[in-house]
């Protein structure tokens, strides 16, 4: 049964971004760019059942790349340590010489680690084409651009073709248009043996992959439509063109799904986000990291949710600022709301305009409607909160709980001095500092005297001339 070899070029250090992280590692629509990579080819692997294994390899920052992948998949995936960058084809020296193990898959596949917008039907383009001509040796992705330039040139004739990087090629050869993508599908026994004869003898002084092409083999160009598809990340220029491609995929997913997006052009969502069908998506919404929406659900413009579960037919309106929490079926939100990690809003609750949650769970139907701050409580079903409340949770060296149970009101302007507990169908007055706990059915009222001095006013209040 045939077998396949993975070898994901992860370990260059792309000087030309300007910036410390690895370039495998740096963010396309919340994940990185080898995420893009590794994602497409475990697909792939399962598409076509045929047993594989993936192996990074890596280079420049070396430790985080192999955290990232093994924090990020499930999947085995071994590495290979390039120790000096002394190209593509000393990577795959690397590859075999540090992984014996991998000498023995019938097929290579070489990916480029930098090249997010590949899919699994990009790989089996190239499986179909040599599974179809048994007598090629390897296959080789190529487009057809008219702004070649920086690409290696492919050169047909004879059986094959060979390729010529940039560096080395003539004045006619750089005319070519149809140029190297870096994605490969090669006879392993076939790439072993012209491992050993590659040299450095070009203007780079590097031991060059595409040698292993030439036009006395049996190897084949397969030209691909969409030059797109192989678009590399070499510069944060490149890296915003490969994002928005991204973008608009998986915006163009959702709309065909039945997701409604009044806006797609300034709608962000990130690759792991879910949105089920009817939902609709206002102008200006951003979607971050794993959220998940539930059907039906609308979103008002300027909305930001970050790892955030929200069921189905609730309501997130505009301008609210949702970070790893949850909203339970038919909720309001907003406007202007701030749910911070670790709230869970109960079903049918609602959430009013500039009122913060931090770490609280809210049972079903309960309303804080205005200009509050929960934080660190419990809050039982149907309790309505007054405009104003806060719960007093931190004493300057410790947080504390507030815990309030159902059917309770608490009127406007309350303050509760946690950690305190108010029971079952209670009712706190409005304008009251709560310092102890109040029990089911009782009456809270903490609040001094008023005193009214008539005509005093005067002393107070300038007068107009």
């Amino acid at each position: 049964m045939s077998s396949i070899g993975i070898a994901i070029l992860a370990a260059g250090k792309g000087t030309r971004l300007k910036i410390e992280r690895p370039k495998v590692l740096c963010p396309a629509l919340g994940r990185t760019l080898v995420d893009h990579v590794v994602d497409a080819t475990l697909k792939f692997a399962d598409k076509v059942k045929i047993p594989s294994h993936l192996t990074a390899i890596v280079g420049h920052k070396k430790e985080e790349v192999e955290a990232h992948l093994k924090a990020t998949f499930k999947a085995p995936i071994s590495f290979a340590w390039q120790r000096e960058q002394r190209g593509t084809g000393d990577a795959l020296r690397s590859y075999f010489s540090e992984n014996l193990a991998n000498e023995k898959y019938e097929y290579t596949f070489v990916v480029c680690a930098d090249t997010p917008l590949v899919t699994a039907e990009t790989y089996q383009r190239l499986w179909s084409e040599i599974q179809a001509k048994p007598q090629l040796q390897a296959v080789a992705g190529t487009f057809v651009t008219p702004a070649p330039h920086g690409y290696g040139r492919i050169i047909r004739g004879g059986k094959g073709f060979r390729i010529v990087e940039e560096k080395d090629a003539s004045p006619d050869e750089r005319k070519t248009q149809e140029v190297n993508s870096g994605f490969y599908l090669i006879r392993t026994a076939f790439l072993l043996q012209k491992l050993k004869g590659l040299n450095n003898q070009n203007k780079s002084g590097e031991f060059y992959l595409t040698d292993v092409f030439s036009q006395d083999c049996d190897v084949a160009a397969v030209i691909y439509p969409d030059e797109r598809e192989f678009l590399g990340v070499n510069t944060l220029e490149q890296l915003e063109q490969v994002t928005q491609v991204l973008r608009q995929r998986k915006l163009k997913d959702l709309m065909l799904s039945g997701v409604m997006c009044f806006d797609a052009q300034s709608t962000w969502v990130d690759w792991d986000v879910t949105v089920a069908p009817e939902t609709i998506i206002h102008p200006g919404v951003r979607l971050f990291g794993k959220t998940v929406i539930g059907k039906g659900v609308i979103l008002e413009s300027g909305v930001i949710l970050k790892d955030t579960q929200v069921e189905d037919g609730a309501q997130i309106l505009a301008y609210s600022h949702l970070e790893k929490a949850i909203v339970r079926a038919g909720a309001h939100i907003g406007p202007y709301a701030r749910l911070r990690p670790d709230s869970d809003i109960g079903a049918h609750s609602k959430i009013g305009n500039f009122v913060e949650i931090k770490k609280s769970r809210l049972a079903a139907g309960v309303k804080v409607s205005h200009l509050s701050y929960v934080g660190d409580a419990e809050i039982g079903e149907e309790s309505n909160i007054g405009c104003g409340f806060i719960t007093c949770n931190y004493d300057g060296k410790d947080k504390h709980k507030t815990k309030i149970g159902s059917h309770v009101f608490i009127g406007s302007d309350v303050q509760v001095i946690a950690p305190i507990e108010i029971g079952n169908s209670s009712f706190v007055a409005a304008g009251s500092t709560v310092t102890k706990d109040v029990p089911s059915e009782g009456f809270a009222i903490a609040r001094s005297q008023q005193t009214t001095k008539e005509g005093m006013a005067r002393k107070f209040l300038k007068s107009k001339k």
